[in-house]
């Protein structure tokens, strides 16, 4: 409840899509003067709630000007393309290198398909409809949103995609981080201090330009983070010198684990090895088996992400 209040005092709401499980992933809805943005959307299955929380604000399908992705991965951009038939007037704003797959999502469905299956793919995320290109806007570096005169302004964050970007809104002063300011779900909060740890991806995670990005954002003096996993954290400073300390020391295990005769697994369990001391240093409400039960997916997509950054070092070495 904390969090929720410290974003509605901007005109920002943080809707949960219902992805997977309760308060893991968030979808915004930016209100300023009568006019609308929602920041990622969930899924198609998400799409519902988004619609509910528009006429529990008090506004129309008519009144979002804008859908605002912070990158193509389906649990941020998945409901896009049905969103957008649901509102009449809205734009969607992505990545130079995310706009294509909203207008041809085909690539998208194969490779979820791939790693999932027909049948959980089907369940997670339903058929994904294409965003007409007329209505698509690609939004560069430094690119401009203006909503009813409020700026939100879309900074280029790859490390966990090459896809990723961020939007800094100055009203909140306040990033929109998707992925790229890791995780930290509030089970794990302790005494109101939130726990936090980074995101790699399968396909495309890079420890520097994560680093780098993070450093971006600082830039700006942020006061908070609306995390898509999940919801709105302060002290950002304490939060980004968890990241860069973490980041590093992912790394260092990846490289330990490199070479061994059963990479993953060692990799898992090294991975979870840190966060769980980590957590307890923390102080986080949970104990061991609960920690591993809630970053159980996420460890494992770490690991491979790692494996996959690894293996394109040695390729590129």
């Amino acid at each position: 409840m904390q969090q929720q209040q410290l974003a509605a005092a901007h005109g920002i709401h943080t809707l949960d899509t219902g992805y997977v499980r309760p308060a893991f992933d968030a979808a915004y809805l930016v209100v300023e003067r009568g006019r609308a943005a929602f920041v990622d959307c969930g899924t198609n299955h998400s799409v519902p709630v988004l619609m509910q929380a528009l006429a529990d604000a008090g506004l129309g399908a008519e009144a979002v000007d804008w859908v605002v992705l912070t990158h193509a991965h389906l649990d941020h951009a998945g409901g896009a393309g049905l969103l957008m038939r649901q509102l009449p007037n809205a734009r969607l704003v992505a990545h130079p290198r995310a706009a294509p797959h909203m207008v041809d999502p085909q690539r998208l469905v194969a490779g979820a398909m791939a790693v999932y299956g027909e049948e959980q793919f089907a369940r997670h995320y339903g058929s994904l409809e294409p965003v007409p290109e007329s209505r698509v806007v690609v939004a560069a570096d430094g690119h401009a949103i203006d909503l009813a005169g409020r700026i939100l302004r879309c900074l280029d964050t790859p490390g966990h995609a090459r896809h990723h970007m961020c939007i800094w809104d100055e009203r909140s002063r306040g990033w929109f981080t998707g992925d790229t300011f890791g995780l930290s779900y509030r089970q794990l909060d302790s005494d109101g201090r939130a726990f936090v740890l980074p995101t790699s991806s399968p396909v495309q995670f890079e420890p520097e330009a994560m680093q780098a990005s993070i450093r971006r954002m600082l830039e700006s003096a942020p006061e908070r983070m609306y995390l898509t996993h999940y919801g709105p954290v302060g002290e950002v400073r304490r939060l980004a010198a968890d990241l860069h300390e973490q980041i590093d020391a992912m790394v260092s295990l990846a490289q330990a684990c490199d070479g061994g005769p059963d990479r993953h697994r060692a990799l898992v369990a090294a991975l979870s090895e840190y966060y769980l001391e980590r957590a307890q240093a923390h102080g986080v409400p949970l104990d061991e088996a609960g920690v591993l039960d809630l970053l159980g997916m996420d460890i494992e997509l770490n690991a491979q992400g790692l494996e996959v950054w690894l293996d394109r070092s040695r390729r590129r070495g």
